[in-house]
């Protein structure tokens, strides 16, 4: 074989085939080699999964649902036949109605719009129509009931609260809904929400309804405020009343049973005397009957000793005495001062 000025025998020929076949065998080992790596890295990349502390994993096989996993590390079958799905059941959720929260901080900001404005717009149960702001908190007790008990779970559970609430609303006044009865209705609203989890069996637990603001609509709000404030202040003369009420009652009972217990000690005492004075007179009569004269000239001294001291400064003469000054002051005796 003659060409380009260089002859080949076959002998080279067979060389130079030899040669090209050997660097096709390696380049096909190299490629082969390269694939096995690739199919393994997917392999190893599709079956290692990692499930986090507040999560558990709900492992379908081909659809299927096989098993539930907890946090750590995990394997699965490869290349799809094994899918995951990871499910808060740790974590606190929230849906909040009326508003939605944009940016979260110390001052939070929050966006309203038509959406918003329709979940809160209520009719209560005395006709009147209020703006209700409220937010439900909740968690995934049964991941499994989560994810294949219900489709669109999150959106089902959304309209559950809202015609809950819409229903609760609706069977207590404006005056309630805006002034004493906010607890009540929250309360009530997540029982009967609660119960409907359980009818719809969505593996979801309520933890907590929060009533946010609940306000008039704005055109009739001044009208509601004056009325809120005339409520507060009747309140508030009420309980100023009530308290007087608690001051002047204790205290004149206080004097009336004071009065009584005085006028009952003076009661006894008067017949306590009255019993001494009667037994004295019924003594001093027996002891006159026994000795007139003696007894009498007694209680003659004894009168005497007790009026005297009480007639002042006097002087007693014996009308027979002669010679006694006609000018004796027998009245007070005046200290004259130099």
């Amino acid at each position: 074989m003659a060409g380009n000025g260089m002859d080949f025998g076959p002998d080279e020929f067979a060389r130079l085939v030899e040669q090209v076949r050997g660097q096709f065998v390696q380049r096909r080992a190299l490629i082969g080699r390269l694939v096995a790596l690739a199919l393994g890295i997917a392999v190893l990349g599709t079956s290692y999964y990692q499930v986090e502390p507040d999560e558990v994993a709900v492992v379908t096989r081909f659809g299927r649902f096989v098993r539930i996993t907890n946090s750590g590390p995990h394997m699965r079958l490869p290349l799809g036949m094994e899918r995951v799905q990871k499910v808060p059941v740790e974590r606190q959720l929230k849906q909040e109605f009326g508003f939605r929260t944009t940016r979260a901080d110390i001052q939070s900001t929050y966006r309203k719009d038509e959406t918003t404005g329709a979940e809160s717009i209520m009719l209560t149960g005395d006709l009147n129509v209020a703006t209700v702001e409220w937010i439900v908190q909740y968690k995934i007790a049964d991941p499994y009931k989560y994810l294949f008990k219900l489709r669109d779970v999150e959106e089902t559970f959304r309209l559950m609260t809202e015609a809950t609430m819409r229903q609760v609303v609706g069977d207590h006044s404006v005056t309630e809904l805006l002034t004493v009865g906010r607890e009540a209705i929250a309360t009530k609203a997540k029982e009967l929400l609660s119960n409907l989890c359980r009818v719809y069996d969505n593996g979801i637990s309520v933890q907590q309804l929060v009533l946010q603001d609940v306000d008039p609509p704005e055109p009739v709000k001044p009208s509601f405020n004056e009325v809120n404030q005339a409520i507060q202040e009747r309140e508030r003369a009420v309980n100023e009343a009530w308290a007087e009420y608690n001051q002047e009652i204790p205290r004149a009972r206080g004097r009336a049973a004071q009065q009584l217990q005085a006028a009952e000690g003076y009661a006894i005492d008067r017949v306590n005397r009255a019993e001494g004075d009667s037994k004295r007179f019924l003594a001093l009569a027996e002891q006159y009957r026994k000795a007139p004269e003696v007894t009498r000239t007694r209680l003659y001294l004894e009168t005497m000793a007790e009026v005297m001291p009480k007639a002042g400064r006097k002087l007693l003469i014996d009308e027979k005495v002669r010679g006694v000054l006609p000018l004796l002051q027998l009245g007070r005796v005046e200290e004259v001062k130099p």
